[in-house]
């Protein structure tokens, strides 16, 4: 079956940095574009990084260009999302998704991991 385990979610203090993990299992991980997305509380969902199949290509949310930084590696089947200077802004759940390329939605999501950022 598909699944998606994110890790490495915690509470750090402003200015600190985690690097969340979303491993992938049940799919071909490297036909897919691989994102990431959080939602904190009382807010919608909201996107945040994505990395395309290979890795060549990568986009980012205007509040975390410069700061976040999305990999992956298709050996392994997993995704990364390396966050760095953080905000208490940037408290939330955040989740891994994947999606065929030009399919137009993420089809597949875990089940998502804590980041808390204290002032």
């Amino acid at each position: 079956q598909v699944h998606l385990a994110e890790s490495g979610g915690g509470l750090v203090q402003s200015g600190g940095s985690l690097r969340l993990s979303c491993a992938a299992s049940g799919f071909t991980f490297s036909s897919y574009i691989m994102a990431w997305f959080r939602q904190a509380p009382g807010k919608e969902r909201e996107f945040v990084a994505r990395i395309s199949p290979t890795g060549v290509t990568t986009n980012y949310a205007d509040s975390v260009k410069g700061r976040f930084t999305i990999s992956r590696d298709n050996a392994e089947n997993t995704a990364y999302l390396q966050m760095n200077s953080l905000k208490s802004e940037d408290t939330a759940a955040y989740f891994c998704a994947g999606s065929r390329l030009a399919l137009g939605r993420y089809n597949y999501w875990g089940q998502g991991t804590q980041v808390a950022v204290s002032s």
